[in-house]
C-alpha cells in the first residue's frame, strides 16, 4: 500500500481533490485520509511542518502497512533547474541542518548512521526534471545557507522530504518525493511564497497522475 504524507492542509487538499477519501480518522494525532485510486488502496497523511513531523508521520505510515511511500508539496527552488512553477522529482535528498562534522569527521548533512549526507530517492526516466532536495526546520527566506547548499548541489529546499527519506531508508522501503516550486531563494523568499503559492499548488495538481504513475511503475 502506498502511503502519501503531505505536511500542509492546502498541499493534502491538491490531493483529496483528485482522489477524494472514503474515509478520515486521526491516528497518533495525524489526520489520515483512506483514498483510492482505480484498484489501488492510498494512506493521506497529514504530517504538519517541520522534520519531526513528517518522520513521525511516515513511522504511522510503516505502522499502517505501507510498502511505500511519497512526499510530495511546494518548495523553495535554489538553481535555475528549479524556476517557480515547475514540477521536480526528487533524486536524493540531505538534511543539511545537521552537523555531527566534529565528532564523526563526516560531511555536514550525515546522520550518525551514514557515512554520506544523502539519501537515494526513487527516480527514473519520465517527463519530470530530477533534482537534489535539501532539507532544514527553518524556512528559506535570505541566502545565510547559500554556501552549503551550492556545496550540497541542492536544487530545491523544504522542511519535511528528507526526513521522510530517512525513515523509509532506515525502514528498506521505496520512497519517492516530488516537489513543485514556490519561491527562489533569497530575501524575496516570503513574498514569493505567498504571491506564487497557488501557482506551484496547480502545478502539483496537474502533475498528480503522472506522478502516482511514476510511484507505481518506476
Amino acid at each position: 500500500m502506498l502511503a502519501v504524507v503531505a505536511a500542509m492542509q492546502k498541499e493534502a487538499d491538491v490531493f483529496l481533490s483528485l482522489y477524494k477519501p472514503e474515509r478520515h480518522v486521526v491516528r497518533c494525532g495525524k489526520n489520515v485520509y483512506e483514498c483510492r485510486c482505480g484498484d489501488k488502496e492510498i494512506l493521506l497523511i497529514l504530517s504538519g511542518v517541520g522534520k519531526a513531523n513528517a518522520a513521525a508521520a511516515t513511522m504511522l505510515a510503516l505502522a499502517s502497512d505501507a510498502d511505500r511511500v511519497l512526499n510530495f508539496g511546494v518548495a523553495g527552488g535554489h538553481t535555475p533547474r528549479a524556476p517557480i512553477g515547475k514540477v521536480l522529482q526528487i533524486e536524493r535528498a540531505v538534511e543539511f541542518d545537521i552537523d555531527l562534522s566534529q565528532v564523526n569527521g563526516t560531511p555536514v548533512g550525515t546522520p550518525d548512521e551514514c557515512s554520506g549526507p544523502y539519501f537515494l530517492v526513487r527516480s527514473g526516466r519520465n517527463e519530470f526534471e530530477k533534482g537534489t532536495l535539501a532539507t532544514a526546520d527553518h524556512f528559506g527566506s535570505g541566502t545565510a545557507d547559500n554556501a552549503l547548499l551550492g556545496a550540497l548541489q541542492a536544487d530545491v529546499r523544504d522542511m519535511e522530504g528528507a526526513a521522510v527519506a530517512h525513515v523509509a531508508y532506515a525502514a528498506g522501503i521505496p520512497c519517492f518525493i516530488f516537489k513543485a516550486i514556490s519561491d527562489n531563494a533569497g530575501e524575496e523568499g516570503v513574498r514569493e511564497y505567498r504571491e506564487n503559492l497557488q501557482i506551484a499548488l496547480g502545478a502539483l495538481r496537474e502533475a498528480f497522475p503522472a506522478i502516482l504513475r511514476e510511484v507505481y511503475n518506476g
